[in-house]
């Protein structure tokens, strides 16, 4: 059985997709106890590593575990999202003066140093701009990868009722088709849920604030499709947030930072609502504070399309 090392692992979107696939989970690394809660309770099986990957050396890896068969990594993506304002503007920079974008040279230096079969590394497609790009084909270049794609894939294409484009990084074509069947919309996905206030065993389903008045009147005006609030993008221009969702399309991007409006009732969505926009099975349950809860949800890549690359990966090595 073919198995798989998880960089960045988060909450394990990623992670459940290619276990759903029927990968062995290898190890997974994150440096974030509350997010490895929620990983380690909903894959248990696999072994996590809570360390700071700045820090870690490919010999901890490779004395305690061996050589991994896949490496999978998550780097986070904010320094080089269109949704940050405070971004560099030099593309450059990014990837190697901000502290927090050079995480993904880290990525880089490990995958190079545990040697997999395959790699997948997961981000936002601004990564793929082309001074960026060429950067990162010299630096997989130098930890022995000579051919690297650039894959963007869409998760609405899966099966997951949200808009999802991401860049995926990797050492074989990523040549996925998608799956020829209709969109699953907002309805679709979230109307049999029970009411969050009523008696009902679904978990990461109650309501994470009580609306007050002035505002229940706020979201009471708001159409779908249209958002309460704005925030500012890297762009300059004002991004919708707390947008009411339309019922019968897909939902806008799942952010970490982006919260929905219930398409009929004058709510907020709750997390669980949140993760079945990204096509997390009821029975994946989400640990620490609300926000981190609404967070994970958000910067996690969607089962059905970590799901999608598992097989591709696995028909790529049944066909030679």
């Amino acid at each position: 059985m073919l198995n798989f090392c998880d960089l960045f692992c988060g909450a394990g979107g990623f992670s459940l997709g290619f276990k759903q696939a029927g990968f062995e989970g290898f190890l997974a690394v994150d440096n974030f106890a509350p997010v490895l809660e929620t990983y380690s309770f909903n894959l248990p099986e696999v072994p996590v590593l809570n360390q700071d990957i700045n820090e870690l050396h490919s010999f901890e890896i490779l004395d305690e575990y061996g050589f991994p068969d896949i490496v999978i990594a998550s780097p986070p993506c904010e320094p080089f999202s269109a949704a940050n304002k405070r971004r560099m503007k030099r593309q450059l920079d990014r990837l190697y003066f901000d502290e927090v974008g050079g995480l993904v040279l880290e990525a880089v230096r490990l995958i190079g140093d545990l040697e997999p079969k395959v790699f997948v590394l997961e981000n936002v497609v601004p990564l793929a701009s082309p001074k960026l790009k060429d950067a990162l084909k010299k630096e997989f270049l130098r930890v022995g990868f000579p051919k690297v794609f650039f894959n963007v894939l869409y998760a609405e294409d899966f099966g997951t009722p949200s808009k999802r484009m991401r860049l995926f990084i990797s050492n074989i074509k990523l040549n996925i088709r998608a799956l020829a069947r209709k969109s699953i919309t907002v309805v679709g996905a979230i109307e049999n849920l029970p009411d969050p206030e009523s008696l009902h065993m679904v978990p990461n389903h109650d309501f994470w604030e009580p609306l007050k008045a002035y505002k229940k009147k706020k979201v009471y005006n708001v159409r779908w499709g249209d958002g309460l609030t704005f925030f500012q993008g890297a762009s300059g221009k004002g991004l919708k947030n707390w947008i009411r969702l339309h019922p019968y399309k897909l939902a806008s991007t799942v952010l970490g930072k982006s919260r929905f409006i219930h398409p009929f009732w004058n709510r907020f969505l709750t997390v669980r609502e949140h993760a079945r926009l990204m096509s997390f099975p009821d029975y994946f349950v989400f640990f620490g504070g609300r926000g981190l809860q609404f967070d994970q949800v958000g910067e996690a890549v969607p089962p059905p399309l970590a799901k999608a690359i598992a097989e591709y990966i696995k028909s790529h090595f049944k066909n030679g």
